[in-house]
């Protein structure tokens, strides 16, 4: 044993020096050393402090923790790293000295912290949920906790954070504040969340947090930590199917998600709302969502299904409806009161449909009265919009204060209503109506009210309704209970049947509503005497002997009764009376006076007795020349006036018949004496048809006929076109006669006749002067008197369309037309033949008278002279010493002539080419040698003198000497005709006319070398060119040469022509037998010009 005791021995020596040498090993290391001190606290009374090391190992160490504070001196060992300081005070700093103990209890490492308040934070105590609650119908969720106020002694705001996750994989939700105030009590504080999402289709897990103001602390204030998770566990854990939500009542216009869930093994084909397909979304691994956006209400709800593939490779559906609709309206019009002050009635409109039906979803309704606490409920189950419902009235209780309140799932309303029940009196319409005779005038009602009025007093209102007649009679009653009430009624007609009818209300100041109407009784007053005098009339027959007496029917409002007959009585003598019966419905009779004269009596007659009786004299007295009127008419009427008589004692009657004289059935009316005029009126009256009146004035003798008055109704157009006919017709009158048109065509009173006149002939179109718009010919013919027109100032043998047509107020008649044609008118051809011939010949002599004197500014202005080259000092010819010329000829002798250029005058024309004027002697002779000097002529030489002018600044380089000659064309008032191509050589010449000469400034002529300034220099000088070239000459010229009009058959020069003229500057003197020149131009000098040829 002992020996066995030795080895343990050594083994425990040796632990223990390995013991030795760790603990040496750790006093030296660092990896324990507290640091990163924290301090909180949860209620501002105790601190809880906690550090960390370096080192994480567990090895069994305990923690020293000395705070150096005078209230806690004694340090506190804990095998944890936080340590609690009891109580906490405001100090500005402590130290803090934290060791780590080895568990032999030797210190191998320790921190000193210095701890101030900033330092520590302020976390609250972790909350707890106390209840969580979901509702499935309105996806509600209801949150409840303490809010652990018994741990502070202070008041102090909170808020709190409810966080709202969903699904396994805890996906935040929603994050919600709500604030609260710690009152140093543990108050359970409620709070709800409405998810978008049905509660069965997921999980939703709920945590709080919270959070304290308190502003006084130094510290930080921090968060609470989260609370443990509360849960509502959904239906999608593959162990159930559906749709969701089930039954659910949203507002019209909402967004609700539909979510279907379906058990394991199963998947899902479609999910669908009403008839909208919608595509799904996966939400869980057995749950898919759709979402519907602004649902619309149905009577009976919407349906959202889905289908499903189950495990069996079948179908399956589930579904769920969708109840859209709108919370209760406010109740409208609520109304309370009493119809008998036992019972009070209580009346509301719903107002807005909701569209929510049955008893789970329709609106309910609950009425309480506060004062009383009386109350009641009912469900508005139908679709009805008015409600009503009956509270007992207490007694010594006159106020009442009610409230309706209306509640359905989607929210409540309400509305209020004080009353005091004296002032809300609504009566029961009054009942068992009765009506009693009390005399013609008056009659009794009597009527039944259910009701305790004993306090009150009553106010009846009494209809009395006869044809369109109506009135209201009001009347004051004292009220009793259940009891009749009984009036009198006076101042009716007689005999007239009345309804009567009673309605009742409180009266003033309690005055509320009136009854209803009684139902109505029907009487009819007693027969009374007529009240009203009989209107009569009489008429004398042609013979005298007779009276026929008319009277008119009184009115039913004066008749007080059935007429049952009319008396007539009359008196011949003093002493009998003479009285006749006659019938209802008669209104006349006839009455035999023998001629004579007397005052006739009539009264209608009743059950209740007589009319006032009414008096005529059958009198009448003669007058003379009575005058005649007309009456104006009104369109419904016949307005007649007259001039008052004095005489007149008993007042006027007209008189009228519908048919011709004598007429069965006569009419008049009877006006007081004071009147004067009238406007006679009867249904039987027509437009257009002429009414006479007779007005007669009675008298104290008897009747006298006054005056007769015509008059319409209505006046209209004529209906025939007055005839007439043409007495006469002369060349500028035209007689024409009509005649009257009859009273019965006439239609109204004529106001003239209309002629209207002008030229047209018969069978043709309507003359312009008739139609509307267009001036019109005609005569207005006013005098009615006259039948004759007589139309002058006409135009002889012209045919005129007369148009005649009379015309009344109300209009124009239609026309009748003629034409005549008047007669011919011989003086007035004639002097319209002489007249123009006359001014003809006046005109001429003045014209004639005035163009001789004044022919030399005529002939100056249209025909100036044209210079007469015989005068010319170049042409010459020798004079013998008589001074008479010897010779007719020019001579032929060789001379140096003046080199003379031709030029062209006129575009179409050959041009002319320039040549120098020779002798013809010069160039040939006569082969026979024969002298012409032997000849009767004479030759002379022709050299064209030359005209020298001064030219001012003539050029350098221009020779001085040379003349110039300008030919101004007088073109012939014709254009030249066109003549064929072989004779366009010839009258070239002479197309362009003769051209004086005007002088030009006169330049050197060029040498003939040089062509070219030749050329250009002749254009410009334009001078005198007789014509050399024989072949250029225009044979028009008579005695030219190779002229085939002359006779000269010398071949000499002649009288040469002009380059542009027509004829030769020299005529020849003409022969007797030669012929005459024929010059086929014309010109407008010819004209003038009558000079003779030298």
């Amino acid at each position: 044993m002992w020996i066995n005791r030795v080895p343990c021995c050594l083994l425990a020596v040796v632990h223990l020096c390995i013991l030795n040498e760790l603990a040496h090993s750790q006093e030296t290391d660092l990896s324990h050393k507290p640091q990163s001190l924290t301090c909180i606290t949860h209620n501002f009374e105790t601190v809880i402090c906690s550090w960390t090391t370096a080192s994480t190992a567990n090895l069994g160490f305990n923690y020293l923790f000395c705070p150096r504070t005078p209230s806690a001196p004694a340090c506190s060992e804990t095998k944890e790293k936080t340590a609690q300081i009891n109580q906490l005070i405001s100090f500005a700093s402590i130290p803090i000295e934290i060791s780590t103990l080895h568990p032999s209890g030797k210190v191998i490492a320790k921190n000193t912290f210095l701890l101030t308040d900033k330092n520590i934070s302020f976390v609250p105590p972790t909350p707890l949920i106390h209840t969580l609650t979901a509702n499935f119908l309105t996806d509600t969720l209801n949150l409840e906790w303490y809010d652990g106020g018994s741990a502070f002694t202070i008041e102090m705001d909170a808020t709190w954070q409810i966080q709202i996750l969903r699904k396994n994989t805890m996906e935040e939700v929603a994050l919600e504040f709500y604030p609260s105030k710690l009152t140093g009590e543990n108050t359970l504080l409620h709070w709800s969340w409405k998810s978008d999402l049905p509660f069965q289709c997921t999980t939703h897990y709920v945590r709080i947090r919270c959070f304290l103001h308190e502003e006084a602390f130094p510290g930080n204030n921090m968060w609470s930590e989260w609370s443990q998770l509360a849960n509502i566990p959904g239906n999608d854990t593959g162990s159930s199917t559906g749709v969701f939500p089930v039954d659910r009542v949203v507002l019209v216009g909402s967004n609700v998600t539909f979510c279907c869930v379906w058990k394991e093994g199963e998947s899902i084909l479609s999910l669908k709302y009403s008839d909208l397909d919608l595509n799904h979304t996966r939400f869980s691994d057995w749950s898919a969502i759709i979402q519907v956006q602004n649902v619309s209400a149905e009577k009976s709800g919407k349906n959202a299904f889905c289908t499903l593939n189950t495990s069996a490779s079948t179908s399956a559906m589930e579904g769920a409806v969708l109840f859209p609709g709108y919370p209760p309206d406010v109740p409208q019009n609520v109304s309370c009161e009493t119809w008998n002050l036992k019972e009070m009635t209580c009346e509301w409109k719903r107002g807005r449909s909701t569209k929510l039906y049955g008893t789970e979803r329709g609106t309910k309704y609950l009425i309480f009265e506060r004062i009383s606490g009386g109350n009641v409920t009912f469900d508005s189950t139908k679709t009805e919009e008015h409600f009503r419902c009956n509270f007992a009235v207490l007694k010594n209780h006159t106020t009442y204060n009610f409230t309706v309140q209306a509640s359905n799932p989607l929210g409540r309303s309400a509305a209020s209503l004080s009353i005091d029940i004296k002032r809300r009196v609504h009566p029961q319409p009054p009942s068992r109506l009765t009506v009693r005779d009390k005399s013609p005038n008056n009659v009794t009602l009597s009527w039944y009210l259910p009701g305790s009025f004993m306090d009150f007093k009553l106010q009846c209102q009494v209809k009395v309704t006869h044809n369109t007649f109506r009135e209201e009679l009001n009347m004051w009653l004292e009220g009793a209970e259940d009891s009749r009430y009984t009036i009198s009624v006076d101042k009716l007609h007689p005999y007239t049947a009345y309804t009567f009818q009673v309605r009742c209300s409180a009266a003033e100041p309690l005055f509320w509503k009136w009854s209803n109407w009684s139902e109505g009784a029907q009487h009819r007053t007693q027969q009374a005497p007529p009240s009203a005098k009989l209107d009569i009339w009489r008429e004398r027959s042609p013979d005298g002997e007779t009276i026929n007496i008319f009277w008119k029917p009184l009115p039913i409002s004066d008749r007080n009764g059935l007429i049952e007959k009319y008396e007539v009585s009359w008196c011949l003598s003093e002493t009998s009376m003479n009285r006749q019966a006659v019938l209802e419905p008669f209104n006349s009779t006839t009455i035999n006076l023998g001629g004579n004269d007397c005052v006739l009596l009539v009264v209608a007659k009743n059950k209740g007795g007589h009319s006032p009786p009414s008096l005529i004299n059958t009198a009448e007295i003669p007058v003379f020349d009575v005058p005649t009127e007309n009456a104006v008419s009104t369109g419904d009427g016949i307005y007649i006036t007259w001039h008052p008589d004095f005489n007149v004692t008993c007042g006027y009657t007209v008189r009228w018949c519908h048919g011709p004289e004598p007429c069965a059935a006569v009419n008049w009316e009877t006006f007081p004496k004071n009147v004067t005029n009238a406007v006679i009126k009867s249904a039987l009256f027509q437009p257009g048809v002429r009414y006479i009146f007779s007005l007669y004035g009675c008298k104290d003798n008897g009747y006298e006929l006054l005056s007769y008055v015509h008059g319409y109704t209505q006046e209209l157009d004529p209906v025939v076109p007055p005839v007439f006919i043409v007495e006469d017709a002369t060349s500028d009158s035209i007689l024409i006669r009509w005649k009257d048109i009859s009273v019965e065509n006439s239609r109204g009173f004529l106001k003239g006749y209309l002629l209207r006149f002008s030229k047209g002939e018969k069978g043709s179109m309507k003359p312009k002067a008739f139609e509307s718009g267009q001036s019109e010919t005609y005569f207005n013919i006013t005098d009615l008197k006259r039948n004759t027109l007589k139309i002058s100032n006409l135009q002889g043998k012209t045919s005129y369309h007369l148009n005649l047509r009379a015309y009344t107020a109300g209009g124009m008649g239609p026309a009748m037309d003629k034409f005549v044609v008047t007669k011919d008118n011989s003086v007035g051809l004639i002097i319209a033949i002489i007249v123009p011939v006359a001014i003809v010949i006046v005109l001429g002599v003045v014209t004639s008278m005035l163009c001789y004197r004044k022919r030399e500014w005529i002939k100056e202005t249209f025909y100036p002279d044209i210079p007469n080259p015989e005068n010319c000092k170049a042409l010459e010819f020798p004079k013998d010493p008589e001074g008479n010329p010897n010779s007719k000829t020019l001579e032929m002798n060789p001379c140096t002539p003046n080199n003379i250029e031709v030029v062209e005058t006129q575009t179409p024309c050959l041009k002319i080419e320039d040549t120098a004027i020779t002798s013809p002697v010069a160039e040939e002779l006569p082969e026979d040698g024969f002298d012409l000097e032997t000849e009767s002529h004479i030759v002379v030489s022709y050299c064209p003198p030359i005209i020298e002018e001064e030219i001012s600044n003539p050029p350098i380089d221009e020779p001085v000497g040379s003349s110039q000659v300008v030919y101004i064309d007088i073109q012939t008032m014709y254009p030249a005709p066109v003549k064929p191509k072989e004779e366009l050589e010839v009258d070239c010449v002479a197309a362009a006319g003769y051209k004086p000469q005007m002088q030009l400034p006169v330049n050197r002529l060029i040498n003939m070398e040089d062509s070219s300034s030749v050329e250009e220099d002749m254009d410009k000088a334009a001078g005198y060119r007789p014509q050399v070239n024989t072949p250029s000459w225009n044979t028009g010229c008579p005695d030219s040469p190779r002229s085939i009009e002359s006779n000269n058959e010398n071949t000499s020069f002649g009288s040469p022509c002009s380059v542009n003229s027509r004829q030769f500057l020299i005529p020849p003197k003409e022969d007797e037998d030669s012929p005459k020149a024929i010059n086929t131009g014309w010109s407008f000098a010819n004209f003038f010009h009558n000079k003779p040829h030298v």
